[in-house]
């Protein structure tokens, strides 16, 4: 494989980007109206202007990528994740072209992108499933059945749904007509598919999700865990490895249950295998990411492993050279995701100029950006900024870490989540560890969020005022013995 084409943008192209040309293969990138000065662009050894700004007529226009592809001699195409990576039929496209995909092969993202299909996939495979249908339902008669015979509260989700779109939670009987036609109507625009299934409402859980890495020749790892449970509006915000509540023996059962879940569609790549966990520390098999996943640098961190690497190796079809007693957990590793959302405006989209933008340095600290002072946020695309990486020995030391590292983060121009991470970071629920994925309902608003940084404005004050008076009570004594003034009183 001497040149692989990156069909995404931002920092998980420039992340993909840089693996490839450490391993030696040279990069094409490839850019919307909106992108032509990214820095994604300017890294690659070669990039091609595919279409307008919107993603429908640029990143999401698979004939056109494949087309440059060709035209280019390009070896691979890497998706990243989002826009065409869990595309089936880009994948299988892709393959027809006679150009390595380097993902998962199109039947797998095929089954593992309806949360119905993945459960009957995985139902033979001894996976603990949390009690629902099986199949979509459609009709309310049979709903209030089901609903009756498992109980509320329920949650009504979409098949081929995500990022909580198409998510409904029904507390009575009274209520499930209403919330099955919202799930319906908001799967159908979101995704085309407007199938929901229901099943029973885990009150309370920690969202943990397993690493797997899987070649063609049948060998399958997993590479622990990822604690996803500091969310808003089910979309992860804090993410870190490994979790603070895994027993060894509960974190290889969870790990053996995702290798059966990989070997249950035949996966090839990384992939991620999510969880829910109750407080009971019973867990349930929740959905498989045929993709990178976001927050996989945290397991890069206390693995040592680049999953990039691996997904290249892998699409090379070489065998894996690591083994599973190989592995151990090295550190501890957090990650902010850095959004142009202002926290105090309902983490509404903050789109503008990045002014005086700086990132912090230092040992331990990882900063996976798509974006230099000066560049425009756009608002076609996700609005994420950066990942904020940290990663030390203890838990209790990378949260110190990530709070030094957020502190010496400058962005200026446009509205961060970077304070809200810093709310995140000092909570002592957080830092206990005892939170779930209710965690900003139960302890953010508006107005606890300005008291925390009005608390915060006013510490940093007293010190300034301190460090002055401080400063000018003290005896200033020359250090040169050639001044003038020194010289005029002899």
């Amino acid at each position: 494989m001497q040149k692989i084409l990156v069909a995404n943008r931002g920092e998980i192209a420039l992340r993909v980007m840089r693996t490839a040309k450490r391993m030696g293969i040279k990069t094409v990138a490839v850019y919307s109206e909106a992108d032509k000065h990214a820095a994604h662009v300017l890294y690659a050894d070669e990039a091609i202007h595919i279409g307008a700004a919107a993603s429908s007529e640029s990143y999401l226009r698979g004939t056109k990528i494949i087309e440059v592809a060709k035209d280019l001699g390009v070896d691979g195409i890497h998706p990243g994740y989002g826009f065409l990576s869990e595309n089936a039929e880009f994948s299988k496209k892709v393959r027809a072209a006679g150009i390595t995909f380097i993902g998962p092969r199109e039947e797998a993202i095929t089954v593992m992108g309806s949360k119905l299909a993945a459960k009957d996939a995985v139902k033979n495979f001894d996976i603990p499933m949390v009690p629902g249908t099986e199949h979509a339902i459609a009709d309310i008669a049979e709903a209030i059945e089901v609903a009756q015979e498992i109980g509320f509260p329920l949650l009504i989700k979409a098949s081929a749904g995500g990022g909580g779109k198409g998510m409904r939670a029904v507390y009575e009987e009274k209520d499930l007509a209403e919330q099955m036609q919202l799930a319906v109507s908001e799967a159908t625009s979101a995704f085309g598919d407007g199938s929901v299934f229901i099943e029973r409402y885990v009150t309370e859980p920690r969202h943990i999700e397993i690493q797997i890495i899987a070649d063609q020749h049948g060998n399958v790892l997993h590479l622990f865990e990822r604690e996803c449970s500091i969310q808003r509006r089910h979309q992860k915000v804090i993410e870190e490895a490994p979790s603070a509540v895994l027993s060894p023996a509960l974190r290889e059962e969870m790990g053996q249950a995702a290798i059966r879940v990989a070997k249950a569609c035949d996966y090839e790549g990384a992939g991620t295998v999510e969880f829910l966990l109750d407080a009971q520390n019973r867990f349930y098999f929740l959905e498989m990411n045929t993709r990178l996943q976001v927050e996989h640098p945290v397991t890069e961190c206390i693995t040592g492993l680049d999953l990039v690497e691996q997904q290249i190796r892998i699409a090379r079809g070489e065998e894996l050279s690591i083994k599973q007693e190989d592995l151990k957990i090295n550190g501890h590793s957090l990650e902010l995701r850095v959004y142009a959302e202002d926290p105090l405006n309902n983490f509404l989209p903050s789109i503008g100029t990045l002014i005086n933008y700086s990132e912090p340095k230092g040992a331990g600290i990882r900063v996976d950006s798509g974006y230099v002072d000066g560049d425009e946020i756009p608002i076609y695309y996700d609005p994420m900024i950066a990942k904020l990486i940290v990663h030390a020995d203890t838990r209790l030391g990378a949260i110190e870490l990530l709070k030094q590292a957020i502190k010496n983060y400058n962005i200026e121009g446009i509205a961060t989540t970077l304070p809200f991470g810093l709310f995140v970071a000092n909570h002592e629920s957080f830092v206990s560890g005892n939170f779930d994925t209710g965690f900003v309902g139960k302890h953010y608003s508006n107005e606890i969020f300005f008291d925390s940084l009005k608390a915060e404005n006013e510490l940093a004050a007293k010190f300034a005022l301190f460090a002055y008076k401080t400063e000018n009570e003290q005896l200033k004594v020359a250090d040169r013995k050639d001044w003038r003034w020194l010289e005029a009183r002899k």
